[in-house]
């Protein structure tokens, strides 16, 4: 009884042992920032949002200097010896009322350029995204993983797909898929 447990366990062992080789596990890599940097999407996303920066520090530079004009003078009004308080006062408050508008224009400006970032970058990130699934099945990948997010990995049991996935994009001539060089 003994030897056939150890001759059960044995062919287990076996078994389970060859079906594991026979089935291949095949990771890949990619430097997916480095994917969208390189895609024609990328630059004309960042020339929109370099126009749209451009466009909002005009206007706040026209507001800034509306507010040193009206400082300068302000400080020569207050020069003059025969000003009243009334009149010093309104100009204070005009002043305070602009310093007020400048200071909701550029917070209202960060929130305008976040989600002009957002709609301009969330089509190349999909569109990246998608290349990188599809290369992945064509090619039999059960996972890519993100290099400059990975800590280890071993390059020669993992297939660097930024080529493949690039010339999916429509970014590269080259479609072969090659690992990384071993590091040290």
């Amino acid at each position: 009884m003994r030897h056939f447990f150890s001759v059960i366990t044995f062919s287990l062992l076996l078994f389970v042992g060859a079906s594991t080789s026979a089935q291949t596990l095949k990771f890949g890599h990619i430097d997916f920032q480095q994917l969208i940097q390189g895609m024609n999407e990328f630059d004309l996303a960042q020339k929109a949002m370099a126009k749209l920066t451009t466009d909002l520090e005009s206007q706040l530079g026209v507001m800034q200097k509306e507010y040193q004009t009206k400082g300068q003078e302000y400080v020569a009004l207050v020069k003059q010896a025969n000003v009243t308080d009334a009149i010093r006062q309104a100009k204070e408050a005009d002043i305070q009322s602009l310093q007020e508008r400048i200071s909701t224009f550029q917070q209202q400006a960060q929130e305008n350029l976040q989600k002009e970032q957002t709609k301009q970058m969330q089509p190349v990130v999909e569109k990246a995204r998608k290349a990188v699934a599809d290369v992945a099945k064509e090619q039999g990948l059960i996972y890519v993983f993100d290099t400059p997010s990975v800590l280890y990995f071993d390059a020669s049991m993992s297939i660097d797909i930024l080529s493949a996935v690039k010339s999916k994009v429509g970014e590269a001539k080259s479609t072969e898929a090659k690992p990384l060089p071993k590091t040290k």
